[in-house]
């Protein structure tokens, strides 16, 4: 049990690091003032957003997050 405990604190502390990483790496969602004077446009950008490296930073967030909280509650039950 002591062995499967440590591989899942193992694999926990890099996905923590994992999604601090990714996390930072995402542009803020606030579009200052320049969005305020543009108003909602559609860009490029915002069309095709599932495509770019925002959407797929997006999508990696959540999965590792999902995978954050499981092994949190795996590391809760073998304690």
């Amino acid at each position: 049990m002591g062995v499967i405990k440590g591989i899942v604190t193992v694999v926990y502390v890099l996905v923590c690091i994992a999604l601090t990483v990714i996390v930072l790496m995402q542009e803020g969602k606030s579009a200052g003032l320049s969005g305020a004077i543009n108003g909602v446009a559609d860009t490029y950008w915002g069309k095709n957003k599932g495509r770019s490296m925002e959407g797929t930073l997006e999508k990696v967030t959540k999965i590792l997050a999902v995978v954050f909280v499981v092994l949190s509650v795996i590391l809760l039950k073998l304690s």
